[in-house]
């Protein structure tokens, strides 16, 4: 199955954090909590963990993001897991990585596996999709 979506970022809440031992390198190593509000076939709210090693001037870095997701897809209720994350050189996007955490799910979205994707467009609306499997 497939539901597709936009979201908004509602809240994005940068963390000081100092790697111990402390390592300094070219790229600053951040975390970040940040709260997305859902829409379409995908509808809900989803708290995320969002860890970056970037640099703001050139838009380049990495990022890993795990969510913990409480809606809907394509009218079915419930929560679960799933983690991202991406490379950039400030325009690209490559080395793309998305996975729904087997056994995450909860309620109506209980046993859900799969995979899915996220993009921001040319003016700047954020979609995403997950191409997912639920058990009989």
């Amino acid at each position: 199955m497939k539901a597709i979506g936009t979201f908004a970022l509602t809240a994005f809440d940068p963390t000081p954090v100092q790697p111990e031992p402390p390592i300094v390198t070219a790229l600053p190593v951040g975390v970040s909590h940040m709260t997305k509000e859902y829409s379409g076939e995908i509808g809900g709210v989803s708290a995320t963990l969002f860890t970056a090693a970037f640099d703001m001037d050139s838009g380049a870095g990495t990022y890993v993001a795990m969510e913990s997701f409480d809606g809907t897809l394509n009218g079915v209720a419930g929560t679960f897991n799933f983690v991202h994350s991406a490379t950039t050189g400030g325009t690209d996007r490559t080395h793309e990585f998305f996975l729904i955490v087997p056994q995450s799910g909860t309620g109506g979205l209980t046993g859900i596996t799969g995979t899915g994707a996220l993009y921001v467009d040319d003016k700047g609306g954020h979609h995403i999709w997950f191409d997912y499997e639920l058990p009989a």
